[in-house]
C-alpha cells in the first residue's frame, strides 16, 4: 500500500463523521483554493491602503469577500509554511530552515482524506536547503519532507530537491511536475506555468471537490523582470536584478490571482469555491512602499508588524458576507478553518495550536482569539546564523516579548519604547498579565493529548 493511501486510510478512520451524514457532507463540500504570496505585507495591496502597486484583482477579491486586518505570519517563509501546513507553532515541530518534518501531517493529507482531489503548485523548498559545504549540512540535507509524501495527488513545483539544483523560479524555470522535470520551459515564466497548471487541474476535477494550494514564488527576490516588464522583451535582461522590478512583480502576483479567480468564475464554480489569499511574511527590506498613511519600509525577517502583519482575504459568494474583520488570526488557523469548510473538522484528539475562524466567515461570532504566539528562530540553516531566537505573545494591540519588552503596537509600530511594568494604562497592564500567562502555558503539551487511535504517518 502506498504511503499516501496508508495515511489517507488512517485519517479517514479518525475523522469524526457519522456514517449517516457522510453523503450530505460530501454533497456540500466546497472547492478550496489557498493562495500564499511570498514576501508581501499589507502595505503592498490597494485594499489595505497601499498606493505603490496596482492590485485590482486582490482589491476586487476583498470587495467581494472578507478582508482581515489583524492577520499575522512568521517573519520568514519556512517558519510560516511549516505552521500553515501543520497548524502547529514552530517550537513544537521545527527542524531547520527549508525543512518540514517528514512525519508531519499536512493540509495535503487532511484534505485528501476528506475526499478532495488535491494539488500544490509553485514553491516547495521543504525537503532540502543547505548547500553541501555549509557547516552542519550533512545532518540536514534532504532530511525534510519529499513532496511525494506530502499528501497531494498532483504537484507542479520549483525547488523540490537540493538548493544547488533548484534553478530559476522565474525566467526559464526549473519545475518538477508529478515526478518529471519539464523540458519545454525555455523562454517561459514560472508563475505562468503554475497558473496554467492550476487552471487545468480545476478543469479536470470540476465535477468533484478539489483543493488547490498555490504556494507562490512572487514577489520574492530575485527582483527581476516579469513578462509585463519592458525589459522582458530582451532575453538577455530577464535575469537582470534591480529593486525597481518589485513593482512589476507585485502587480504580476495580482495578475496571477486574477487569472485563477476569473477561471473559477467563468467555469461557474464561484458559489462553490472558497478562495483564501494569505502571505508568508512581510515585504523585502530593500522595498519601501507608499500607503495612504505614508511610507512603509519592508520588514521581512523582523518580528515587528512590518515583518509579520500580512493580508488575509476570503471569498465565497453566497456564503461569506462581504466586509472587514478585525479578529486576530495567525497562520496556524488556516488548516482547521479549511477543514471546517470542507465539512471534515479535525478530530478532537488531534493536537493543534490553530483555531478555526470558519464561524466568522459564515457570519457567526465564533471564538475569536485573545492572543497569538510567535516562536521565531530560523536556525539552523544556510545564511540564518544572523538571526536569534525571539518569542512574543500579543493581542491585537499589545505585544509582550520573552525578555519582558512590552509595546503598544499601533502607537509604536517600530517597537522603540518598551512600556515599563506598572506604567501602562489599565488596559495595557491587563493585556500584560494575560500575555504573561501565555508564556507560562505555551510550552506545555497540547491537550487533549493524542490518543492511540490518532492518525499517524506511516513508517
Amino acid at each position: 500500500m502506498s504511503r499516501l493511501l496508508f495515511t489517507a486510510c488512517l485519517l479517514a478512520l479518525s475523522l469524526p463523521w457519522q456514517p449517516a451524514l457522510q453523503g450530505a457532507v460530501a454533497a456540500e463540500k466546497p472547492n478550496v483554493i489557498l493562495i500564499l504570496a511570498d514576501d508581501i505585507g499589507i502595505e503592498g495591496l490597494g485594499c489595505y491602503g497601499g498606493t505603490s502597486y496596482q492590485t485590482p484583482a486582490l482589491d476586487q477579491l476583498a470587495r467581494d469577500g472578507r478582508r482581515f486586518t489583524q492577520a499575522y505570519a512568521q517573519p520568514l517563509c519556512t517558519n510560516t509554511r511549516v505552521q500553515l501546513m501543520t497548524g502547529l507553532y514552530n517550537h513544537r515541530n521545527w527542524i531547520a530552515f527549508g525543512l518540514l518534518d517528514p512525519q508531519a501531517l499536512t493540509i495535503g493529507h487532511w484534505m485528501s482524506s476528506a475526499g478532495y482531489q488535491t494539488c500544490i503548485a509553485g514553491k516547495w523548498q521543504l525537503q532540502s536547503y543547505d548547500p553541501p559545504t555549509y557547516p552542519g549540512a550533512v545532518q540536514r540535507r534532504g532530511r525534510g519532507m519529499r513532496v511525494e509524501d506530502a499528501g497531494f495527488h498532483e504537484y507542479c513545483l520549483w525547488h523540490t530537491g537540493h538548493t544547488e539544483m533548484k534553478g530559476s523560479r522565474y525566467a526559464n524555470p526549473v519545475i518538477n511536475q508529478n515526478g518529471q522535470f519539464r523540458r519545454d520551459l525555455a523562454g517561459k515564466y514560472g508563475p505562468d506555468i503554475w497558473v496554467n497548471y492550476i487552471n487545468g487541474f480545476i478543469d479536470r476535477h470540476r465535477e468533484e471537490p478539489f483543493f488547490v494550494y498555490y504556494s507562490m514564488a512572487l514577489p520574492h527576490w530575485p527582483m527581476v523582470p516579469t513578462p509585463d516588464s519592458p525589459a522582458w522583451q530582451d532575453p538577455q535582461r530577464r535575469n537582470e536584478e534591480d529593486v525597481r522590478y518589485f513593482k512589476d512583480m507585485a502587480e504580476y502576483m495580482d495578475k496571477c490571482v486574477g487569472k485563477i479567480v476569473q477561471h473559477v468564475d467563468e467555469a461557474g464554480l464561484a458559489e462553490n469555491t472558497l478562495i483564501l489569499f494569505f502571505s508568508d511574511n512581510g515585504t523585502h527590506l530593500k522595498v519601501t512602499s507608499q500607503t495612504r498613511s505614508g511610507p512603509v519600509s519592508g520588514g521581512k525577517g523582523k518580528t515587528t508588524d512590518a515583518g509579520t502583519r500580512v493580508p488575509l482575504i476570503a471569498r465565497w459568494p453566497q456564503h461569506i458576507q462581504p466586509g472587514v474583520s478585525h479578529d486576530l488570526i495567525d497562520s496556524t488557523d488556516l488548516l482547521p478553518t479549511m477543514m471546517d469548510a470542507a465539512g471534515a473538522p479535525l478530530p478532537e484528539h488531534f493536537p493543534i495550536d490553530g483555531r478555526s475562524f470558519y464561524p466568522q466567515l459564515m457570519g457567526q461570532p465564533g471564538t475569536p482569539r485573545e492572543w497569538i504566539f510567535c516562536h521565531f528562530d530560523p536556525r539552523p540553516g544556510w545564511d540564518k546564523d544572523r538571526f536569534r531566537l525571539q518569542r512574543f505573545a500579543r493581542t491585537a494591540r499589545y505585544k509582550l516579548y520573552a525578555d519582558g519588552s512590552f509595546f503598544d503596537v499601533p502607537a509604536d509600530p517600530l517597537e522603540t519604547k518598551s512600556i515599563a511594568t506598572g506604567q501602562g494604562a489599565p488596559a495595557a497592564e491587563a493585556a500584560r498579565a494575560l500575555l504573561k500567562q501565555v508564556f507560562t502555558q505555551i510550552d506545555q503539551p497540547l491537550t487533549p493529548a493524542v490518543s492511540p487511535a490518532a492518525p499517524q504517518r506511516s513508517p
